[in-house]
């Protein structure tokens, strides 16, 4: 081949080369990320050449950074950077070195991104210092590294000001790292304190050593403990209780690199855990053993009778007036009472024996070892005395009794709960004969109580089906026309038979159905004296009997009025009956009661009036309109002088403090007329009628207005002659 030849496809392949690498920097360049770029080193930074990155890094292209004469990379600096961005490259550009730094810009839509960039300047084809550089994009991991530190921030913040104490430690027992919380609750003012000092955990932290093994032992068998609970040592020596939760921590490759977790001081839990446990068993007033205690000294009571073959006794005790003195002096008063009870009960017994408190004002007395039942009787005396000294509470001196009723094991059962039904019921028999006295359990006693029960059981029924009935006994004027009634309620089963209010008001009172047969009462009642008052120029008015159960709730007043409105009756078409019993517990709640009823518009009626000890002084504080005389100073007036003298003398007092004199149990003309001379108002007895049901009254209501209608006409044909 000629030389020329050779030559010239020398120069070719040189020539390629020099093609083939500007391609592939240019390639390189142009698909780097960020933007490759000279510019002048000038304020303005003037673009002399950029790669095509420029577009997708700040949103201009290479035409509009190197060809507009308007274009300043500086602009595109994010204004608060300029400063600081200038004078780190100007440094370099003087001492001819490169330099890297990171700072916002402004791309072309506004937004704000991070960018880092780095360069250096280099001298150009015509010898002047120009600058080269890349610019890249590090927005993401800014925002990653601000993440992060954060969250660095975050966890620092709830490591140092936590409740709770954090740490990590070694296997040996020394710390790494501990928080505030941890060092306060160990007694140290600060956790590089704790650090120094604290180390052989299991002989200077745990009071039982035995734990930190136990720690050990959970921490290999399962990586962690979870609510590891221990007593330790302060650093004054004083000991408290804390839980402990924490696991293992491995680094990467695979190394044990400390524990980790939290410390809670339970102290206050451990505590309270510690008073329930202790009022599981003991009443939490008085100290005495409760009811699960009781079933257990019980059954070992019943155990070793069995085998001895002594008496055991069961004492139920029930105070008498407790609530009175509850309600009126206040629930401290009444606390003070029970304790000094519980006092005098534990100076009654012996060591065998056991006095518990089953709640409120009742307690029981195991007595064991008895072979004679003189024996259980004395030291039923003996109880009863003791209850009965006389106490201060409140600066006052009083005197409370008890009702006793024993069970013997025996003859009354064989096993707790069935000594104690027939102890409660014995009581609940010492409770009818007067009280401050103590009864044995019969089988009589027995069929009492399920007797008592099965009332109970059905008076609920009767309430949930309207079961009840009103009567009502008319209350007249000293011309016999009928002014009022009284509503009475009425209970006839369909098996039980007619049941009497001496029987199931008791029990209402006891079970609290009061309040929901006083209301069933008043609907049935009130609607009848709406009917009857309708168009009717004197209105007959309707009285109502409230227990004094009723004064210790909180909604009496709210429940009469919800049902005079949904009956639609006057509250001047109602007198309320209360007895004297209403003002021995909170008086001046009874007496704030009363003032709510009397705002109401209805009447108010004392019961039973010279029955009680203190009626008089009742009818000067407290806001009555009306005494209603008991029927024990009406009978016997036509014929017993003394009787007619009190009746008279009741009815003058009456008359005088302006109120309305009602009397009852009339049952013969000439007790109405002695009263009706001495100015009573009003009259109810069998005399003038019986309670009758409802349509007996819309009967003799009818009959009147007859007789009325007849007397008006009979005086018009006097008149015209």
């Amino acid at each position: 081949m000629p030389p020329f030849r050779n030559r010239f496809r020398r120069n070719s392949l040189l020539s390629s080369e020099v093609l083939d690498r500007s391609r592939v920097l240019d390639t390189l360049v142009n698909n780097l990320d960020g933007m490759v770029y000279r510019c002048l080193n000038d304020e303005r930074w003037k673009m002399i050449f950029v790669s095509e990155g420029c577009l997708r890094l700040c949103g201009y292209s290479a035409e509009e950074m190197v060809n507009d004469p308007a274009f300043s990379w500086n602009a595109v600096t994010h204004p608060e950077d300029r400063q600081r961005v200038h004078q780190v490259i100007g440094m370099a550009v003087a001492a001819r070195q490169r330099f890297s730094v990171e700072y916002r810009i402004r791309t072309k839509n506004r937004e704000i991104r991070w960018v880092t960039e780095r360069g250096m300047p280099v001298p150009n084809e015509q010898g002047e210092w120009v600058i080269e550089g890349h610019i890249a994009d590090i927005t993401e991991q800014r925002a990653m590294i601000e993440s992060l530190a954060q969250a660095e921030q975050r966890f620092r913040h709830i490591f140092e000001n936590a409740s709770e104490g954090i740490f990590q430690s070694t296997r040996s027992g020394r710390y790494l790292a501990a928080n505030q919380s941890l060092a306060r609750m160990y007694g140290y003012t600060s956790p590089d304190e704790l650090i120094a000092d604290l180390s052989d955990l299991d002989r200077r932290l745990y009071v039982d050593p035995n734990r930190r093994n136990e720690f050990l032992r959970q921490m290999k068998a399962s990586g962690q403990v979870v609510n590891f609970e221990s007593e330790v040592y302060r650093r004054d020596g004083s000991r408290f209780w804390i839980s402990e939760n924490a696991h293992e921590v491995w680094d990467a490759q695979g190394h044990f690199v400390c524990y980790e977790g939290t410390v809670q001081d339970i102290s206050e839990r451990k505590h309270y855990q510690q008073q329930l446990e202790r009022q599981a068993s003991h009443d939490l007033l008085t100290g005495l053993p409760n009811r699960t205690l009781l079933n257990d000294r019980l059954a070992q009571g019943l155990a070793k009778a069995a085998r001895s073959g002594y008496y055991l006794g069961v004492v139920f005790i029930d105070l008498d007036n407790f609530k009175f003195i509850n309600d009126g002096l206040g629930h401290s008063a009444g606390d003070e009472l029970i304790k000094v009870v519980a006092d005098r009960l534990r100076g009654c017994i012996g060591p065998a024996d056991t006095v518990a408190r089953l709640g409120g004002d009742e307690f029981v007395l195991v007595l064991n070892d008895h072979y004679r039942l003189i024996t259980v009787i004395n030291l039923l005396e003996k109880v009863l005395k003791a209850i009965g000294q006389p106490l201060i509470l409140e600066g006052r001196e009083f005197q409370v009794g008890a009702s006793l009723g024993v069970s013997m094991f025996p003859g009354d059962g064989d096993d707790p709960a069935n000594l104690l039904k027939c102890a409660d019921i014995a009581m609940y028999e010492a409770k009818k004969r007067g009280r401050n006295n103590f009864q044995f359990f019969t089988q009589e006693l027995n069929r009492l109580a399920d007797d008592r029960l099965n009332l109970e059981a059905a008076m609920r029924v009767a309430l949930e089906h309207d079961g009840f009935d009103v009567h009502f006994q008319p209350k007249m004027d000293g011309r016999r026309r009928m002014v009022g009634v009284e509503a009475l309620a009425r209970w006839h089963h369909p098996l039980l038979g007619a049941v009497g209010p001496d029987r199931f008001v008791p029990i209402a009172e006891e079970t609290g159905l009061i309040m929901p047969l006083t209301m069933a009462i008043l609907r049935r009642a009130f609607t009848a004296a709406r009917r009857w008052n309708e168009g009717r120029a004197e209105p007959i008015q309707v009285a109502v009997n409230l227990s004094p159960v009723l004064f210790v709730g909180q909604d009496l007043v709210r429940r009469f009025t919800d049902v005079l409105e949904e009956t639609g009756l006057s509250p001047a078409c109602v007198e309320v009956e209360i007895t004297e019993t209403v003002f021995l517990g909170d008086k001046e709640r009874a007496v704030s009661i009363l003032e709510a009823f009397r705002a109401l518009g209805v009447s108010l009626a004392m019961d039973d009036f010279g029955t009680g000890y203190s009626s008089l002084s009742y009818l000067r504080h407290f806001p009555l309109d009306v005494i209603k005389i008991d029927r024990s100073l009406v009978t016997g007036v036509e014929n017993e002088e003394e009787v007619a003298m009190i009746a008279g003398a009741a009815i003058s007092l009456g008359k005088r403090l302006r109120k309305r004199v009602v009397a009852e149990g009339v049952e013969n003309q000439a007790q109405f007329e002695f009263l009706r001379e001495q100015g009573c108002d009003e009259f109810q007895g069998y005399l003038l009628s019986r309670p009758v049901p409802e349509a007996e009254i819309d009967a003799l209501l009818a009959l009147e207005s007859t007789e009325l209608t007849n007397l008006v006409r009979n005086q018009r044909r006097l008149a015209l002659f």
